[in-house]
């Protein structure tokens, strides 16, 4: 529960020679000078509660209609230090908030031309960063604990003791300025955050372009070492991250299909080169060891922990949709939706490139062909997919990725226009 402060307890009773208050005035002890606590403030603890000079000039704007009392607390005030100016009504101290910047208001709540709490609103409207400290002469614990929890600093009633008055001032600048500091430092921590996740972000970004190089240049490799034209990696890739695309597959599923395209021939590291690059057919002890390259490919995989998922596609990419493929003849929705995918992309490029045994075709014929299988080896669903793609779009990734020399700058640009990473 928020308690009214200790100065609701005390009283001083007005005088009203000025002269008078003068004296009791310099009899009093400066508030930069050492006042034990607990004679000020018979129940304030010691350990809680200090009052010590400030080390620059403060600003104070005091608001009452009484003239006596402006001039009591002005002339207190600015002994210890404050920079103090007095206004009679609201209006004018409202003009002065909006026009000047002050530390702190001590204002009358009980002024004839606005109420307490608009008046409590305005000033915190305009100065959402200054200390109020409310003065009334109306002893109400609801209404001071009403205008605490709106915003006030203290509530001081009427008549009032001048030390206490100066210790309720000294206290209210030490919060603000505790609430000053604090929010300066949570800007500091905020701006460090920002630059720290700034920081991080740039070095995944460099991390996930060494990914994206990496899985390129294997790609690449891989190629290479067959009798397939180079590029055929990367172009597999991206014919099917169209076709997934196409087919409004998430983010997520994208990346893995793209890994798995690029990586799908990594078993063959398994494969003699004497085998990669026969010229004619293989006879069937040749083809026993050609089709051990996926389960070699998913044991590679396997082991990496971001590419397992992709593991998959590279162990299903020679499966055929009406089980007659390799190496487990699977069927249907049992094979991978990634290789799914992929078979209708390999097929495209495997038709369209030069191959020692077999010519390159159109791909106006190769569209025909992938028809034709449609059902078989297959999956109809995706064919439907790769038939709404344009020849050109297709025939552009054909022409851009023909060459070692333009595979990492088109294949990995390409890619990036997808929206999908390959890490």
């Amino acid at each position: 529960m928020i308690l009214v402060n200790w100065s609701i307890r005390f009283a001083y009773t007005g005088v009203e020679d000025v002269s008078l208050v003068d004296e009791r005035i310099n009899e009093l002890p400066d508030i930069g000078e050492q006042i034990d606590p607990a004679e000020a403030i018979p129940d304030a603890r010691p350990d809680k509660l200090t009052v010590e000079p400030l080390l620059r000039p403060t600003r104070i704007l005091i608001l009452d209609d009484e003239a006596v009392v402006r001039d009591v607390l002005a002339r207190k005030l600015s002994t210890s230090g404050y920079d103090c100016e007095c206004c009679e009504n609201s209006c004018m101290a409202l003009s002065l908030l909006e026009k000047s910047s002050y530390d702190l208001v001590l204002a009358n709540i009980m002024m004839p031309d606005l109420e307490g709490k608009k008046l409590l609103a305005e000033m915190l409207r305009l100065r959402p960063e200054i200390a109020v400290i409310l003065v009334t002469s109306v002893v109400d614990i609801q209404t001071a604990v009403d205008l605490l929890k709106e915003g006030a600093y203290d509530y001081i009633t009427k008549p009032f003791s001048l030390e206490e008055v100066s210790i309720s001032v000294s206290r209210a600048l030490e919060k603000r300025q505790l609430l000053f500091d604090n929010k300066l430092y949570q800007r500091s921590l905020e701006e460090q955050v920002s630059s720290r996740t700034q920081q991080l972000q740039e070095a995944l970004e460099a991390l996930y372009h060494t990914y994206d190089s990496t899985l390129m240049a294997l790609g690449t490799a891989f190629d290479t070492r067959g009798a397939d034209a180079d590029g055929h990696s990367m172009r597999v890739a991206i014919y099917a991250t169209l076709l997934a695309c196409q087919m409004s597959l998430e983010p997520d599923v994208l990346r893995v299909i793209q890994q798995g395209a690029i990586l799908h021939d990594i078993g063959k590291i398994g494969v003699p080169d004497s085998l990669l690059r026969k010229p004619g057919k293989l006879t069937e002890d040749e083809w026993g060891l050609m089709r051990r390259h996926p389960e070699i490919g998913l044991r590679i995989l396997s082991g990496i922990k971001f590419l397992r998922d992709a593991a998959q596609l590279v162990l299903h990419h020679h499966e055929k949709y009406d089980g007659s493929g390799y190496p487990s003849r699977l069927k249907g929705d049992a094979i991978a939706l990634g290789a799914r995918i992929f078979a209708v992309a390999d097929t495209l490029d495997c038709m369209t490139s030069h191959r020692p045994f077999q010519p390159a075709t159109t791909f106006e014929a190769a569209k025909e062909e992938i028809i034709r299988v449609s059902g078989t080896q297959l999956d109809p669903a995706v064919v439907a997919a790769f038939l709404k793609i344009p020849l050109s779009e297709l025939k552009r990734v054909r022409h851009g990725v023909s060459s070692r020399a333009s595979l990492n700058c088109f294949g990995r640009d390409h890619l990036l226009e997808l929206g999908v990473r390959l890490q």
